[in-house]
């Protein structure tokens, strides 16, 4: 090597690699994929707008052929592919992309449903007229230029920009180790802000967001909440959720969801075709058709409920699972002579401000140059026509142009530029009418000067053209706020939201099974009828509690040992009329020595309600309602109780009511509630019912006006008692008569309170379920057996009774 005369330098490649790396990136940084603060431009489309200015295709001549932009720009200032070039200014045609367009294209540029745009070769293009306002004034030495790629041209640094195009239009980007996406905003309210930053620069981030409320996106759509805009303007960075913009739609008995506005950037197909894999996955239930009716005129997607399906529910479903509900991460990265910085509102339109500052000064500073230098001529002018005579003499009496301009300039002290003028002069500026118009140029002229003088030496004043400019901008180009922004923060959608309210059948089993299933699932059947299969039952197991509950309940379990468990009615799964359903076990971690005695739903929690539990024992207690509002999984106690009791009823108290506890051998003591008072979850409770041998508390029956007493035995019979036919006693005593029991009805199992309006479903050991009205059911006297109710065979039983409430009592 030394031979050769080659010189060798050893380099560390770690160090190598970091500095070609760092050369990389800084490239792709500053040349390619970050806009600039004061245009919002990233190369590309700044060149593209150039190069169209630079072909005359402004918003009032024809349209050209995008291949002649797109060979523009590569032959001239951007050497890169086509593709890149293309799709770039493609963008800037779309209404969907950007809020204000710049380029107004011909032909096919691509859809809101993700379709390609045309090649090239067959679309055409031109400037928009906002666009122009970008590149106005660049002749008069606004901006800097530098050299195109291989030295033969200039272009522009920047543009002039009249607007905040990157605020306005915004901008995306990933470039090495950073990214930046800004959306668009309303040119009104971003100029509003502008001037009152101008007028009050001490104005913070907080005070613009007054005017400027949130983004503006081109899709339209809404915003829900102004934490995340907010959070955006102050630090540079946050997250907005934008919703679709939907309405409800009736024909006939059918409802219809109908989406009209989609939330930015979503690809409207690509959206249709996940609701409807959504919907063919469950994900969505209730969704019967689809279909896409949009045109011109805007976006219409219809989607046709079931009969039977909530549309509020549906609608959250699809928040849930598809793009009708999207976020939007702002990242106001951008750069900042030539370095990325984060920036927050205030600083943005700060820069931009500065911008239209330097552009303003340097235009005036060009036009009061040619200003003067046109003064300076026309000056020379005018004393050339006052003395024609002796000017037309010297030009007569030279050999040459050369000599009568030296004559000029000695004769009347003109300078070179000036005598070259008069020696340009045509012979009509002789004329008297153009003697005047000279004179009249000269004095305007004089005016012109002084003016732009004056606003170079004046601060106010260049702010002053600035807002002026602006106010301009916004009379011609401002629109009304597409996207609408709500006050409210979003709610994380809770499970309820997204599952449907509708009643369900909850049953449970003698050995802890629980399911849950439609109420609609249970035909009604008159008085005395088999029934029909509500739980498929082995010889070992048999119904034991069946329950009513919307599917957004909460449901109180509580177990023999007086333990309380909480599930939503939703949480429970749901199973076939034969299906025998899924452990409760499983459910909530219950002891093997326990069972679930009785369940209890509540709607909501309340200061005045309260619970009463009463046990086989003859033991009743009072607990406050919001002593179980907030159950962990592995539940609370409720009442300790002896190994030798059991918990059997649990009632929800509000408001003044008596209480009826009743035995297994027809027995009753009605009480007022006010003999009870609230306790701890750890006291046992107090005498209810004084019991015979043999017998034990059967139920408890919480009294209300216009309910009756239904009372219902093994064998099936069954009857209805007003209660006035029962007498309030002491708490504690033996009670009187509700029922006469006898081997042929057998031991009371149920008793409860119903309405006329009231319809009842009696489920027996053997799995058999009948459904009949309350109406129906004779109401007789204490001292009655009843009637019959239900047909069993010789070895079944009735197992228990559930009411199904009304629309009006649940």
């Amino acid at each position: 090597m030394e031979e050769s005369g080659e010189r060798i330098i050893q380099v560390y490649i770690e160090d190598e690699m970091k500095s070609s790396y760092l050369d990389y990136a800084m490239s792709v940084v500053v040349g390619r994929a970050l806009p600039s603060v004061r245009d919002g431009m990233k190369p590309v489309h700044r060149r593209i707008l150039y190069a169209m200015r630079e072909a005359g295709l402004t918003h009032n001549r024809p349209y050209k052929k995008s291949a002649t932009v797109v060979g523009d720009v590569l032959g001239k200032y951007h050497p890169h592919g086509d593709t890149a070039v293309y799709d770039a200014l493609v963008r800037m045609v779309q209404d969907f992309s950007l809020r204000y367009p710049l380029v107004d294209g011909q032909g096919n540029f691509g859809s809101i449903d993700g379709d390609a745009a045309a090649a090239y070769r067959y679309t055409e293009v031109r400037l928009t007229e906002i666009a122009e306002e970008m590149l106005t004034d660049i002749e008069k030495d606004t901006v800097d230029w530098v050299p195109n790629f291989d030295g033969r041209l200039k272009e522009p640094t920047v543009l002039p920009s009249k607007f905040p195009n990157l605020i306005v239009n915004g901008s995306s980007g990933i470039a090495v180790g950073m990214a930046t996406n800004i959306p668009p905003h309303n040119l009104g309210e971003v100029i509003d802000a502008l001037c009152a930053l101008i007028d009050n620069p001490d104005l913070n981030a907080k005070d613009l967001m007054e005017y400027i409320p949130g983004p503006d996106l081109p899709t339209g759509g809404i915003i829900v909440g102004k934490q995340g805009a907010r959070e955006a303007y102050l630090t540079g960075k946050g997250k907005i959720v934008i919703r679709a913009k939907v309405r409800f739609e009736t024909t006939g008995n059918r409802t219809s969801i109908v989406v009209t506005e989609i939330p930015y950037q979503v690809n409207k197909a690509t959206l249709i075709e996940r609701i409807a894999h959504d919907v063919r996955e469950k994900r969505v239930d209730g969704i019967a058709s689809l279909r896409d009716e949009s045109d011109r005129n805007g976006i219409r997607i219809v989607m046709e409920l079931k009969r039977d399906a909530q549309k509020e529910v549906v609608l959250n479903q699809l928040f849930k699972h598809t793009q009708l509900r999207t976020s939007f991460g702002i990242i106001l990265l951008t750069l900042v002579n030539r370095i990325p910085r984060v920036l927050n509102l205030e600083e943005l339109l700060e820069e931009f401000v500065a911008h239209r500052k330097m552009i303003v000064e340097r235009r005036t500073k060009f036009e009061l140059k040619q200003a003067e230098e046109r003064a300076h001529i026309v000056e020379g002018l005018r004393i050339a026509v006052e003395n024609i005579d002796e000017v037309v003499s010297i030009i007569k009496g030279s050999k040459d142009p050369e000599t009568a301009k030296k004559k000029l300039m000695k004769r009347f002290g003109f300078s070179e530029i000036q005598a070259k003028a008069i020696l340009d002069m045509r012979l009509q500026r002789l004329t008297s009418l153009e003697r005047e118009k000279l004179q009249a140029e000269y004095l305007e002229l004089i005016k012109l000067i002084a003016k732009l003088k004056a606003i170079l030496e004046s601060e106010v004043m260049i702010k002053n053209v600035i807002k002026e400019e602006l106010h301009e901008m916004k009379s011609r180009f401002a629109d009304p706020r597409r996207t609408v922004i709500l006050e409210e923060e979003e709610q994380e959608l809770e499970t309820e939201d997204l599952i449907a309210e509708e009643d369900m059948v909850v049953t449970l089993t003698h050995r802890g099974y629980i399911k849950r299933l439609p109420l609609d699932a249970y035909r009604r059947q008159h008085k005395g009828g088999k029934g029909s299969v509500g739980v498929q039952t082995s010889e070992e197991d048999f119904a034991s509690s069946l329950f009513i509950g919307g599917t957004h309940d909460q449901i109180l379990f509580f177990t023999t040992q007086g333990r309380c468990y909480s599930l939503k009615v939703h949480e429970i799964p749901e199973a076939g009329r034969l299906s025998k359903g899924k452990s409760i076990s499983n459910l909530f971690p219950i002891d093997s020595k326990e069972r679930v005695s009785c369940i209890v739903p509540i709607k909501s929690f309340g200061p005045s309600q309260s619970l009463v539990l009463a046990t086989r024992a003859g033991i009743v207690k009072r607990l406050s309602l919001n002593a179980f509002s907030n159950l962990r999984r592995s539940g609370i106690i409720a009442a300790r109780l002896p190994e030798s009791d059991s918990l059997v009823e649990v009632k929800l108290l509000s408001g003044d009511a008596d209480i009826l506890l009743a035995s297994a051998k027809g027995l009753g003591v009605r009480f007022k509630h006010s003999q009870l008072r609230e306790m701890g979850r750890n006291a046992y409770g107090v005498k209810g019912i004084r019991l015979t041998p043999g017998d034990s508390l059967l139920g408890m029956v919480v009294l209300k006006e216009g309910e009756t007493l239904f009372l219902a035995t093994e064998r099936g019979y069954g009857k209805r008692v007003d209660f006035g036919l029962i007498r309030p006693v002491r708490r504690g005593c033996k009670g009187v008569k509700l029922l006469n029991t006898d081997k042929k009805s057998g031991d009371l199992v149920v008793a409860m309170a119903v309405s006329e309006d009231d319809e009842l479903i009696l489920i027996s050991t053997a799995g058999q379920v009948i459904r009949i009205c309350a109406d129906k059911v004779s109401q007789l006297g204490r001292q009655a057996r009843g009637v019959k109710l239900m047909s069993l065979e010789v070895d079944d039983t009735v197992s228990d009774v559930a009411r199904v409430l009304t629309e009006d009592q649940s």
